[in-house]
């Protein structure tokens, strides 16, 4: 069996705001921080992405996620589970995180964005595939 390689998550300091902010523009990462937020434990990648959004997809709005310093993504055997940094991220930018997900909560329609973007990516898929 061959071997993974180990996730790499960004130390604090190295974390930017920038990273952040460009991490959570995008309305399926930032659905994916939502449904993090709202769980008590860590969740596996399928489990907290949007329905039909396809596996390569997935992999990589975690990789930036993950690269910005929002989650941290630990292998377990066959899966991969992610955890918000929320309490790291708090730290260095105090308010961001719980700001953005109150806005969300009032209704910025950012599920209807998801749904959307989801249609869009699985429509361009199906011509790739032609």
């Amino acid at each position: 069996m061959a071997m993974q390689r180990p996730f790499l998550h960004p130390t604090l300091d190295d974390v930017t705001l920038e990273s952040v902010l460009y991490a959570l523009a995008d309305p399926v990462r930032l659905s994916i921080v939502c449904k993090l937020s709202s769980g008590n434990c860590p969740m596996n990648c399928s489990s907290a992405a949007p329905i039909r959004l396809p596996k390569s997809t997935q992999s990589h709005h975690y990789q930036v996620l993950r690269e910005a310093g929002l989650i941290r993504s630990e292998r377990r055997g066959t899966e991969v589970v992610n955890t918000l940094r929320c309490t790291e991220i708090d730290a260095k930018f105090p308010g961001i995180i719980p700001a953005i997900l109150a806005a969300v909560a009032r209704g910025t329609g950012c599920a209807a964005a998801v749904e959307t973007k989801i249609a869009t990516i699985t429509i361009a898929e199906g011509h790739a595939k032609d």
